[in-house]
């Protein structure tokens, strides 16, 4: 009883001090709690939406689920004719209706306008059936009567302001069409975002599958008392088992479900890695405020000791006021991760993605868990200190000695420091020499580990000399008031190790993702540089192909000398012994490729592969089925025949750009492959006449107008395309790394605050002897700036470490340009000296309005 009551006292006594290692423990709770709470709720959405949208038994074209959201026609696969008419006759069937629905359609409309998600989410079309009928209602118009007449959903009228009576035009690999809306639906459960259309049935068959007769699958409603896996077998029976692909409500919904699942859980558990970070940097704060205080009542301590309290009850008084700790920011921070969830959902609202926030979904698994990580990660924190609490002597009583040093313990750790980190750095030296990205990588984890650790445990040691440097550089330009405050950074070594080390794993990470990043934008542009001899790229964003109508526009455009088209081809090749090989797809061009793309060989030349019957294979390729020039491989077309395509040219796998294709000409394809089954347009590329390269820019976006969902490029744009896209990606990490860097700078603060009260009598003693107020502030201030630069030095030159390790990997994929974002860095280091004059602020106002008598006559 008296150790709970001297905890709760010494608890109460420094709440003040409390409340930032409390909040470092909410905000990691809140973190871990808000993404589960955040992914169940999505997982829950969808679950709703699939259970909803499924019949009793779906009927699908078989490898229709293999086949990707924009499939290489255009069109999406059909059932035969008659299909329908069948599962009708089936036993057990009350009701099957024809369904059909199509990912490869773009809506715009009449000034051109892209009106599908901006979230990624896709745009579907189809016919409106009774199964629409179970998630959707028609809240306004009709459903579409005829080839003039459209149905839009409700979230993407409201979203562009659409109204009964406006004219939409839907792009599909059919040609176009233009139809007024005449109805609008609303989901009676959440959309997670997709635009939607309906046409009649005689349309949507017509226009999307071009093919009066067809459907892309078959939605079967049982009869009262019948079970969905009674009917699945009734209706295989009545169809037969080769053709076609057989589920459940329960199976459909499960499938779906799970190639959702598969990106929520990537999403989930990165964001979990990153509360992970923003615990293990929550550790060293909450291992230095105990330190400190632990540190502050050495007199107090030993008096208990004197008094007869033993070690045990020491040691659990310290432990127990962590518990308090743990509890309170626990039981906060699953609160305030509730609140995280809603925001994160607000926000994807905004982004176009629905969900409702009556949807919110939180497991009893969750709090559970954030309570559990809180609490134990806080009293394991505190474990260390309290130990060490633990052994103060009665005797200390009569001194103010402070937690008696261990010269054992420092020696200990500062081997076992250097020998983490050596061996960190010897395995990130293997990795850079690997051969295999495979065996590298593995190499490269255990370096970033062993690195880190070997920097934390020999932060100590580090910190007496990059401190002394630090201040040669920054600090002695303030003369004794710059000394004072380098002589506080190295007077306790161990504390600002561990207070430098927490910004340190934030700012390596940092590092290292910049050096990966603009590696691999330097290393493509490189690339595109050397390979690239198009002027123009011209493609989708979301993989569509391009449309017959929208390719026939770019032949016609003046100040072209020519247009290249560019098709994947589905077909499975096999060696003359019969071997089958791993390639799933060819690429088939025009002889223009050639031109467009300046692809070096090892064998023969890329103008040899299009010739008639004819192709090439990458080097790898060719070593791993031991081929040469004038082999013959076997190709059986998917949509087409078989064929004996010859071997003329192998191009080098030394590269980022198709390192892995094998081409063949046009031609050569559409001699196995009929017209009406070729594949459509993956990308084209166009080549400007000699000195008309801007009129033919503009010109071809001026043709593609009408076709938003591709995008025209020069080089120019492609580099900067791809700038964008990997600076969207490191911009999302930073953000979810900034807890992290909070949860640091709350440390700095935390350690100065409790540092100022440590000196109080100090300070009391240099303000009687003449410092003043600014100067004391001062002092405060640039001791901080010079810790934020110590753990700023020691994290981005770890990471910079890190990333040109990575890198080296990245070299054996084709990407062999090595770039450090210089002014990043530079950013970074001159933003850590922001933080720490940011987290002195505080700390420094406090000191400097302390009253000299009352400080001088502190104990």
């Amino acid at each position: 009883m008296t150790v709970l009551k001297t905890s709760l006292r010494n608890f109460a006594a420094h709440k003040g001090r409390m409340v930032l290692s409390a909040i470092a423990v909410l905000l990691s709770v809140a973190f871990v709690c808000g993404t589960l709470v955040f992914t169940d709720t999505m997982n829950s959405t969808f679950d709703k939406l699939f259970s909803a949208t499924s019949a009793d038994v779906t009927v699908s074209p078989k490898g229709a689920k293999d086949e990707q959201e924009q499939p290489k026609s255009g069109k999406p696969a059909s059932l035969p004719a008659g299909t329908l008419d069948k599962v009708k006759q089936a036993e057990g069937v009350k009701a099957a209706e024809g369904v059909v629905s199509s990912m490869s359609v773009t809506v715009v409309d009449k000034d051109d306008k892209n009106m599908g998600s901006s979230t990624g989410a896709p745009t579907i079309a189809g016919n409106w059936t009774s199964n629409d009928r179970r998630s959707m209602q028609i809240t306004s118009g009709h459903a579409p009567r005829g080839p003039t007449e459209i149905m839009v959903d409700a979230d993407t009228a409201d979203k562009h302001g659409l109204k009964l009576g406006d004219e939409l035009r839907t792009i599909a690999a059919t040609g176009d069409r233009t139809a007024k809306i005449s109805g609008i639906a609303t989901f009676e459960v959440t959309n997670p975002g997709a635009a939607i259309v309906y046409f009649d049935t005689g349309t949507a068959q017509k226009f999307l599958l071009g093919d009066s007769g067809k459907f892309t699958n078959v939605a079967v409603t049982a009869e009262g008392g019948v079970p969905d896996k009674e009917l699945k077998r009734n209706v295989s029976g009545a169809l037969g088992a080769g053709n076609f692909t057989y589920e459940t409500q329960q199976e459909a919904a499960d499938a779906n479900q799970q190639e959702v699942g598969s990106f929520l859980d990537v999403m989930k558990y990165a964001m979990l890695g990153f509360a992970g970070i923003a615990f293990l940097v929550g550790i060293f704060l909450i291992v230095n405020t105990f330190s400190m205080l632990v540190a502050q009542r050495t007199r107090e301590i030993g008096l208990m000791r004197a008094l007869g309290s033993s070690r045990k009850q020491v040691n659990r008084s310290v432990l127990f006021e962590a518990l308090l700790l743990g509890v309170l920011g626990s039981v906060l921070g699953v609160g305030a991760g509730v609140g995280l969830a809603v925001g994160l959902m607000e926000l994807m609202g905004s982004m176009g993605m629905n969900l409702s926030t009556s949807e919110l979904t939180v497991k009893p698994f969750t709090p559970v868990l954030g309570l559990v990580l809180g609490i134990v990660v806080t009293v394991l924190a505190a474990y260390l200190p309290a130990r060490r609490a633990g052994k103060v002597s009665p005797m200390a009583a009569l001194r103010d000695a402070g937690t008696p040093a261990d010269g054992r313990a420092g020696a200990v750790r500062a081997v076992l420091g250097l020998l983490l980190t050596g061996g960190g750095l010897a395995a990130l030296y293997a990795a850079s020499q690997a051969d295999k990205a495979a065996s590298g990588s593995m190499m490269l984890g255990l370096g970033v580990l062993l690195s880190l650790l070997g920097f934390v445990v020999i932060g100590p040691l580090l910190a007496g000399v990059v401190v002394r440097v630090l201040s040669v550089v920054v600090l002695r330009m303030f003369g004794s008031v710059g000394r004072l405050a380098e002589r506080n950074a190295l007077r306790n070594p161990r504390r600002t190790g561990a207070t430098g080390a927490a910004l340190m794993i934030g700012l390596a990470l940092v590092a290292c993702l910049s050096v990966v990043g603009s590696s691999m934008v330097a290393s493509a542009t490189e690339e595109l540089d050397k390979s690239v001899g198009a002027d123009y790229i011209i493609q989708s964003d979301t993989g569509q192909p391009i449309t017959p109508a929208a390719a026939e526009k770019m032949r016609k455009t003046p100040s072209l000398e020519h247009v290249s088209d560019y098709k994947l081809v589905d077909a499975e090749l096999r060696t003359a012994d019969g071997r089958k090989t791993d390639a799933k797809d060819v690429t088939a061009a025009s002889p223009t490729y050639a031109e467009d793309l300046r692809v070096e060989t090892v064998a023969g030349t890329l103008s040899d592969a299009y010739g008639a019957n004819a192709m090439s294979v990458n080097e790898d390729f060719a070593k791993k089925y031991k081929l040469g020039l004038g082999d013959k491989l076997t190709v059986d077309f998917k949509d087409g025949r078989t064929g004996q395509i010859a071997v003329r040219a192998i191009t080098t796998s030394d590269t980022s750009l198709e390192s892995g294709a094998l081409f063949m000409s046009l031609a050569t394809a559409e001699r196995y492959v009929p017209k009406d089954r070729m594949p459509l347009n993956q990308m084209m590329f166009g080549k400007a006449k000699e000195g008309q390269e801007e009129a033919a820019y503009a010109a071809l976006k001026a043709e593609l107008k009408p076709y938003p969902q591709y995008k025209v490029r020069d080089q120019a744009d492609f580099k900067q395309n791809l700038q964008d896209q990997v600076g969207q990606m490191l911009n999302m990490v930073y953000g979810l790394l900034a807890l992290a860097i909070i949860v640091a700078i709350l440390g700095v603060v935390n350690t100065l605050a409790l540092s100022v009260v440590e000196r109080t009598r100090e300070i009391g003693l240099m303000r009687a002897i003449g410092l003043s107020r600014r100067q004391l502030r001062r002092m405060i201030r640039l001791e901080s700036v010079v810790i934020a630069l110590f753990g700023a030095l020691l994290g981005l030159g770890l990471g910079m470490g890190w990333g040109a390790t990575a890198q080296k990997l990245l070299a054996l994929e084709g990407l062999k340009v090595l770039e450090i974002p210089w002014p990043t860095i530079i950013m970074v280091f001159f933003g850590s000296a922001v933080v720490g004059l940011v987290a002195a602020l505080v700390p420094a106002f406090r000191a400097g309005r302390m009253n000299v008598l009352n400080a001088i006559a502190t104990e």
